[in-house]
C-alpha cells in the first residue's frame, strides 16, 4: 500500500504550525518545508531557478527539523528568495539538502508573512500505526 505525502499549515495564535506528512522522514521534512513556504506564498507561483544545498545535523529526528526549517528560513532572509521545491536525504543524524527558489517578487508572490524562525512549541517528528511520518512545528511569524 502507497503512503501519500502531503502538507498543512495549522492555526496557532499569531504564530503559524507547519506539518509535513511522508512515507518516510526524509519525505516528511520535505513536505515540512513546503508547510512553511504556504505559510509566506503559494508553493506554484515558485520558480526553481536558483538551488541551495543544506547540510545540518542533530542527535534526533525534532531538534533535525527545527534546525532544518531554520536554516531554510536563514537561507531566504540573508538571500532574498523563497523557496518552492525540496529535494531532502536524511542518513542517521545528518540531512543533506537541495531547496529551488528564487528572489522573493513581492507584487508577484504576495508574502503573507515572514518567517522569522522555527520553535520547539508542538514539535513532534512521528512514525504513525499506518507507517506514515510526521514532521511539525509552529513557526514564529
Amino acid at each position: 500500500m502507497a503512503i501519500a505525502s502531503g502538507h498543512a499549515v495549522f492555526a496557532h495564535e499569531a504564530d503559524i504550525g507547519v506539518r509535513g506528512y511522508g512515507p518516510d522522514l526524509a519525505s516528511a521534512f520535505a513536505q515540512a518545508a513546503l508547510a512553511l513556504t504556504t505559510a509566506i506564498t503559494e508553493p506554484a507561483a515558485v520558480a526553481a531557478a536558483v538551488a541551495v544545498d543544506i547540510d545540518c545535523s542533530a542527535p534526533d529526528p525534532e531538534l533535525l527539523l527545527v534546525d532544518w526549517l531554520n536554516r531554510l528560513i536563514y537561507e531566504m532572509a540573508t538571500r532574498g528568495l523563497v523557496f518552492g521545491r525540496f529535494e531532502v536525504a536524511i542518513d542517521g543524524d545528518r540531512l543533506r539538502a537541495r531547496a529551488w527558489g528564487e528572489p522573493v517578487d513581492p507584487p508577484r508572490h504576495q508574502p503573507a508573512v515572514e518567517a522569522k524562525g522555527a520553535t520547539f512549541t508542538e514539535l513532534r517528528v512521528v512514525r504513525e500505526a499506518d507507517g506514515r511520518w510526521v514532521a511539525q512545528c509552529v513557526v514564529d511569524v
